[in-house]
This record gives C-alpha cells, structure tokens and sequence, in this order.
C-alpha cells in the first residue's frame, strides 16, 4: 500500500472523495449559507406578521359583530328616543306652526344635542330608500351610525332632526371621547408590548435551534461529516435536528464503504491483473500449443475471478449503502434446507457434507426471504468447502422462538480473538491469503448483512468437529 492513502487506498483519492461528497452537498443546500437573518429581523418580521393578522381579524370580528347587532342597536334606540320625542311634539304641536322655528331654539337649549325641523322634501337624498318609507310611515329613521334621528311631525312638511348625537354640549361628556379614544390606544399598545414579550421568549431558543442547523449544515457542507446537530431546544426543530444528524451518520457510513470497498478492491485487483499481466508475456513468447491453451486458461480464470470480485463488491456495496427491504415468504423449513445444500454440494468435491434436520419440529414452517438467505448459507457453505479437510455437517435446530443453522467443518479452525474480526469486509486470516483457498473476504460480511435484514445475525464459533463453526441466528416467524 506504499504511495496511497492509508484510508482510500489509492493515491490523491480522499481529497476528490470529500471534494464530491462537500459539492452535493452544498448544491443541496444552496439557499441556506445565503439567507443569513439576524434574530432581531427575524422577531420583527413576525412580530408585523402576527400583530397585523391579530388587529385585521380584531378589526373584523368588531366590524360583523356590529354589522349583525346594528338591527337590534336600531330597535333599541327608538324605543329609548320615542319618549323624548315625544314630549317634543306635544311642546311644538302647543303652539302654532309658525312658531315652530322659535319653539324648537327654546327646547334646544334644554338638551345635550342639537334639535332642529327640516322640510320633508329636503331629505329624498340624504336617506335610503328604506329610511324614507319609514319617515313617511311616521316612525324614527337612523342614519350616519346612530348620529341622526328624523321623525315627520304629524301630518306636516316639517321633520324633526335630532343629532349628530356624539356632538356633546356638555363639556364633560366632550372630554371623554379623548379619555375613551386614549384608553384604546393604551389597552392596544399593553398588547402590542405583551405580545412582543411573550415573542420574543418564543422565538428566541427557536432561532438558536436555527443558529445550530446552519452551522452543522456548513459545518457537513466543508466537508467535516463528524459534525453533530446538539439536542434541539424546541420540539418544532427536533425532528429537523435528528433528521440531519441521521444524514451526516449516513454520509459517514457512505464514505467508510466507499474507502472500505476501494482499498480493499485495489488491493484484490492487482494479484489477477499481475498473473494476466505475466501469461500474456509469456504467451508472446511461447510457440507451444499446450502452453499457449495453459496460459490461455489461466487468464480465463483471472477473468472469471475478476468478474466475481465485481460481482460480489456490489451486492457488499449494495447492502451497505442501503439494505434492502425484505420479502418474506413461507417455506417447508427442513426441506427448503436440504435443497440449498444440494445445490452447492458439487463445490465440495470429495468432501463428506450432511444435513440434519432431526432437531426440527416436523412440518416447520419458516418465514424468510428466499431470494436473500440462500446467499448467506451458500457463503458459509463456501467457505467450509475452502478450509474443511474431509467433512462437512450442515444442522439446525429452534430454540427459544428462534432458528439455528450451524455449519460445521473439520478444518484448521480460527483464533478465538480473530471470530467476530472475520465478519468484516476484505478480511481474511493470514493462513488463507494463498490462492489455494481464494475469496476476497466479502462473503461473511455479506452474510450477516443478510441476517440483519431478517433481524438476527451469523456468528463463529469452535466445531465440534475441530474446525470452525459458523452460526446462522433470526426469529422464527411460523
């Protein structure tokens, strides 16, 4: 590995790599470096947004409130004026009409708002149609909000004006439109201020919650996949803070298997390609037959070795970057057993293998993916066929609602600090680096992925036999 990088296994590899990963990266976040808000802008933006939309809906609801109580409000007012009324047309009817005029100076004065006779004739455009017809029909009509109330004098041309109500004679009553209109804008501006308090409170660990995303989105956008989101403040960014997280745990994942898969397969690729490399000089340089069709075969056989290293880098590669989901179905469980050893029991050569099933329950049923489980057990029954010296024993057994399957062999065994170490991609023990016994130490790790997709896992462990004994654990599913 001299000259590479220790953790991509090629030369000048990591920096292209991460280059990559910070590029998608930050094309997948291009708005978010860009839009940098102060917290100050924030609260104020909102702060307009919320208050306006409180004031517009106070506003309205007062103004269809009033709108819908105004028939009522009307109703109300005529009852409480008719008396007053009233006694102003027995003062005025005392005397004759052309005192009128000078009758209704005298009565003004005696009341708080203005009094005053009109013709008739001289209201057809100041009123609606429906306040005119009840005019005529000698009742009060209301106009402008309340501030005027005309009602016709008898049989007379003359109509009696009461109003503008709110225009106050007294003085008193003058000074307290101010007070009222200065109490609203107190009891508004209490609200404005309490509002803002209660905001600001609000929104202030929300903005920190956005403070700590941009800075672990920058943070993963340079290229530093350690970064952490730290626990949300607010339950509104929770799920954003450990969906990022997640992320940045995936991308890690992503990257240790892309320099995982790329030392190991360099290291794998250079035996086949040096042996090739040798038989075709050698093939130049050979005029015989039988030579040429030994040489030719090995470099079938480099081929052939290359092609299942390909093969097998991406089922690895595909189980690593995202496992996929698991197709259960329902099968004769010793059955289905015997057939998978009989399908690969010709790899074995002159090798012993048995199956027992006699620890089974009769008639099992098992549920399991059968596209995906008869790649782990066929990886295991592979590797009993490298390092097995004359026998081969394939059991299982249900203990505890859960499935064994146990391959045993009567090899050279593994270290007992070597068994878990074994499961890892592009391991092998150093007693098994030559050709002889070939594989690229994908197989294991590919078969536990297998049993962590059906929830359990593979182990090894010591045979009985003498060898090893590799161990295949899931929930039964009957």
């Amino acid at each position: 590995m001299t000259g590479t990088d220790p953790e991509s296994g090629n030369p000048g590899d990591k920096p292209g790599r991460q280059g990559l990963a910070r590029s998608l990266f930050r094309a997948s976040l291009p708005r978010w470096r860009g839009n940098r808000y102060s917290l100050s802008k924030l609260f104020f933006n909102f702060y307009l947004l919320a208050m306006g939309s409180f004031v517009a809906i106070a506003f309205t609801a007062d103004f269809i409130i009033s709108t819908a109580q105004r028939g009522i409000t009307d109703d109300y007012a005529r009852r409480f004026m008719r008396g007053t009324i009233t006694l102003i047309e027995d003062e005025l009817f005392a005397v004759p009409r052309r005192q009128w005029e000078t009758k209704i100076k005298d009565i003004d004065g005696k009341f708080s708002y203005k009094l005053d006779i009109v013709e008739r004739m001289t209201l057809d455009t100041r009123l609606t149609s429906a306040q005119v017809e009840k005019l005529d029909a000698g009742d009060i009509a209301i106009a402008h909000d309340h501030d005027l109330m005309y009602h016709r004098l008898g049989t007379s041309s003359k109509v009696l004006v009461i109003g503008p109500l709110s225009a106050s004679r007294n003085p008193e009553r003058t000074e307290r439109l101010p007070l009222e209109l200065r109490l609203r804008l107190l009891t508004w501006s209490l609200i404005g201020v309490i509002f803002a308090i209660a905001l600001w409170f609000w929104i202030r660990p929300v903005w920190r919650d956005l403070e700590s995303l941009r800075q672990t989105a920058r943070d993963l956008g340079d290229g530093n996949f350690d970064a952490h989101s730290p626990q949300a403040r607010t339950q509104l960014f929770a799920p954003l803070s450990d969906t990022l997280n997640s992320m940045a745990d995936r991308i890690r994942q992503l990257l240790a298997t892309h320099r995982e898969l790329s030392c190991g397969i360099s290291h794998e690729l250079r035996t086949p390609i040096a042996r090739m490399r040798f038989a075709l000089e050698m093939l130049s340089e050979t005029d015989d037959t039988a030579e040429h069709g030994r040489l030719r075969a090995m470099i079938e056989a480099d081929l052939d070795e290359l092609d299942q290293l390909i093969d097998t880098s991406l089922t690895y590669a595909r189980y690593e970057r995202e496992a996929p989901s698991a197709h259960f179905s329902s099968v004769a469980f010793a059955a289905w057993l015997v057939d998978e050893v009989e399908s690969v029991r010709l790899l074995g050569r002159t090798l012993d293998v048995t199956v027992d099933t006699a620890q089974l329950p009769e008639n099992l049923r098992i549920d399991l993916d059968r596209k995906a489980m008869p790649y782990a057990l066929r990886n295991l029954l592979r590797n009993a066929f490298k390092y097995a010296g004359k026998h081969i024993r394939v059991s299982a057994e249900l203990q505890d609602e859960q499935i064994f399957i146990h391959v045993d062999d009567d090899g050279i065994g593994i270290p007992e600090g070597e068994r878990e170490h074994i499961f890892s991609a592009f391991t092998r023990l150093d007693r098994s680096r030559d050709r002889s016994t070939g594989g690229y130490g994908l197989g294991l790790a590919i078969a536990r992925r297998v049993l962590e997709l059906h929830g359990g896992t593979a182990t090894a462990d010591a045979s009985p036999l003498g060898g090893a004994r590799f161990t295949l654990r899931w929930q039964a599913h009957q």
